[in-house]
């Protein structure tokens, strides 16, 4: 069950980012379903049951989000909103890095009356994305409604780059409920920085994880990019998983791709580093495939391994 945004994406693919005050010829443009939905597709892909329970507009970007979720087999659980859902405009460099420049409309996540609609029983995940905490009137909500949740509802939180330093204790009182935290490597060194404790760390991803495992008292995944990832299960040493060579050509919502296999690796029974191994295969796939929704099916991740 995901709480946070689903989003339009307007991704353009450029050879470089242009001067301030510059230009630059794209060779495509399109706009297509990211966000939340990276990582709800990639749970699907997974065959295993994906509910959206964020925002979704009234207008052209909320028909394509609707479509696409219902394509994948998402269920929508909340009511269209009177204004759009929001655009982030998207640009994909030669090397496949990606910049984001994002609407406000897109940073106006779930309000109290849809986590009302929101229904977890025990054993399910509810996953919950730090870009929920940035609007001061869904992180009050969102807050509130997590740290409620009955313990045998797993809860996964990934911080984002910004809410960090935007949101640090709305950020610390998720994590404080959060089973498992998902976050690429910056972002574990920006949640360490809030908390005044980024001079105890070497800058070894490892030692990182295990510095916020041990000061969240909860799992940690460490996305590492093309390195893999370092899992800390709750109260074991950490493990590093090594990622997969291959040639990106966009890197786009391989963080969504990898929190969201690794999830549902849990949910289908894998151990947290069998379902790490997994999901570092899932995102190598999708940094080898252009656009934001690009997870695997488990059909492809199981030959990938294979090979």
């Amino acid at each position: 069950m995901h709480v946070g945004s689903v989003v339009v994406d307007l991704v353009a693919d450029v050879p470089a980012l242009p001067p301030p005050g510059g230009d630059v010829l794209a060779t495509a443009l399109r706009p297509t379903p990211g966000g939340g939905f990276n990582l709800l597709a990639a749970v699907a892909r997974q065959g295993v049951e994906a509910v959206y329970a964020g925002p979704h507009g009234t207008g052209p970007f909320g028909d394509l989000v609707r479509a696409a979720l219902a394509a994948e087999g998402v269920t929508v659980v909340g009511v269209p909103r009177a204004v759009d859902t929001g655009l982030v405009v998207t640009l994909v460099d030669a090397t496949g890095e990606r910049t984001f420049v994002t609407s406000p409309e897109a940073a106006v996540g779930v309000t109290a009356d849809d986590l009302a609609r929101v229904l977890p029983a025990p054993g399910d995940v509810v996953s919950v994305s730090g870009y929920g905490l940035l609007h001061p009137a869904s992180r009050d909500a969102l807050v509130a409604w997590v740290t409620a949740l009955p313990p045998d509802v797993v809860v996964a939180c990934d911080p984002g780059p910004l809410a960090p330093s935007a949101a640090p204790d709305a950020l610390d009182a998720v994590l404080a409920r959060a089973d498992w935290c998902s976050a690429a490597a910056g972002e574990v060194a920006a949640i360490l920085a809030s908390r005044g404790l980024a001079a105890t760390v070497s800058g070894s991803p490892a030692e990182a994880a295990a510095h916020l495992a041990v000061r969240t008292d909860r799992g940690v995944v460490l996305r590492a990019g093309a390195a893999g990832c370092v899992v800390v299960a709750p109260g074991a040493e950490p493990v590093t998983v090594p990622g997969f060579p291959v040639e990106p050509v966009d890197t786009t919502g391989a963080g969504d791709t990898h929190t969201g296999v690794f999830l549902a690796g849990l949910l289908r029974g894998a151990d947290p580093v069998a379902a790490a191994r997994t999901a570092n295969a899932a995102a190598a796939l999708s940094v080898t495939r252009r656009g934001p929704a690009t997870s695997p099916t488990t059909i492809e991740v199981t030959g990938f391994l294979g090979d």
